[in-house]
């Protein structure tokens, strides 16, 4: 049997580091990637944005370190797993006879983690020296929504140090031979609508029961979400990110069978691609609301409102330099608005632009599902094309503003 690429047994090391929430193992990812930096003779330096959170950045100055530099972004937890759904062990990072490696992670994006840091080894041991500083960066909670990392590291002065002109993050997998660029995400709004009624007996019609609102709030949310499902794959919805999504992911209230209860809640995950007027969108909302009955209210535990997009025009030269080194290699790009959310958002709000991108075609979008795998040479071919894609980054020339 052929020995295993080291690249590849790096890859499953790191599989196997149990950053897993609700309670991630953060301090292994940075002992991890202390000694990653060590090897790579690269400067690690570590943030603590949030109590317990802590950002690491490994940074390798370019010759010329006053221009822009550029940022490969990752986050080092993971989602949760339901371990009698995987065939194996989720945190074993088991690799079958056709090369599939089995773990958490393995999708998102912890194979993204160590092809950028594969790709820069491979450069530096080759003697190359780029032109633009770049940053390694790897963030804690993106899985839990980013408030206590990316979110608030943006706001950070040692964000602000960094001084980036563009940065690369995690992107999805595609089942066919192209592979997926995005340039923009769908705005996460989760809300909870909160119907007050009248109480009464389990055994009487009481009128204007919280149920009844209920029930009016869910046909207008779960309508309008049937209406968005007929427009995807029609000729002005092509992909997910075209469209809004709903689901209904909550529903509280009650306290017997018998008892009609003061009020019920019921809460909803909704992603709405940039192209939609929020603010028109929130009224709507307001009208279902008031639609249902008196007193029904609603509030948001998220409202992302940033509709920025990246350019992938031909004459900007950041997707210039992305689009033609991946012509070189001949691969084939989608582009596509992220239908989920990145910690790509919080850089783009900052004005910074951001291309999601996980070099793995033929490869099933399995990104929190069970028996997430990668296989291990569309993991390796991955670092051979973000070792194309830092150089040609981190060489494109300096802009005006920055002579």
């Amino acid at each position: 049997m052929d020995p295993e690429d080291l690249s590849v047994s790096l890859f499953r090391e790191y599989l196997r580091l149990k950053t897993v929430h609700p309670d991630p193992d953060y301090d292994a990812a940075l002992h991890f990637l202390d000694k990653i930096a060590e090897e790579l003779e690269l400067p690690i330096s570590k943030i603590e944005v949030c109590p317990g959170r802590v950002v690491a950045i490994m940074t390798w100055e370019g010759t010329n370190p006053t221009l822009k530099s550029i940022l490969l972004n990752s986050h080092t937890d993971v989602v949760p797993v339901y371990q009698e759904h995987w065939k194996y062990d989720a945190f074993s990072a088991f690799k079958d006879a056709e090369g599939n490696i089995f773990a958490r992670g393995s999708q998102d994006m912890k194979c993204v983690t160590i092809q950028y840091i594969q790709a820069v080894r491979r450069l530096k041991a080759e003697g190359r020296k780029l032109m633009r500083t770049v940053h390694l960066m790897f963030v804690p909670d993106e899985e839990v929504g980013g408030h206590k990392g990316m979110e608030t590291f943006v706001k950070h002065p040692e964000f602000n140090k960094l001084n980036i002109g563009f940065a690369l993050d995690e992107g999805l997998a595609n089942p066919g031979e192209a592979f997926t660029v995005f340039y923009g995400e769908r705005n996460p709004w989760w809300i909870t609508v909160h119907c007050p009624g009248s109480p009464g007996h389990g055994s009487r019609f009481v009128e204007n029961t919280a149920a009844e609102k209920l029930r009016q709030v869910i046909n207008s949310f779960l309508d309008f979400r049937e209406k968005e499902k007929q427009r995807l794959n029609t000729s002005e919805c092509f992909t997910l990110g075209d469209v809004t999504t709903v689901n209904m992911t909550m529903v509280k209230g009650g306290v017997a069978y018998n008892v009609i209860p003061a009020d019920m809640d019921v809460s909803f995950d909704l992603r709405i691609p940039p192209k939609v007027n929020l603010q028109e969108f929130e009224r709507q909302i307001k009208k279902w609301c008031t639609e249902a009955g008196e007193d029904v209210t609603y509030k948001f535990a998220q409202k992302s409102m940033n509709q920025k997009l990246t350019s992938t025009a031909e004459n900007d030269p950041w997707w210039s330099a992305f689009s033609a080194a991946c012509k070189a290699m001949n691969l084939t790009l989608e582009k596509e608005i992220f239908p989920a959310a990145t910690d790509s958002r919080f850089i783009r709000a900052v004005g910074i632009p951001a291309i999601g991108f996980s070099p793995m075609n033929r490869t099933p979008i399995l990104l929190h599902d069970h028996n997430e795998y990668l296989n291990e040479r569309v993991f390796l071919k991955g670092i051979s094309v973000f070792e194309r894609l830092i150089s040609a980054l981190a060489s494109v020339p300096a802009f005006p503003d920055e002579a």
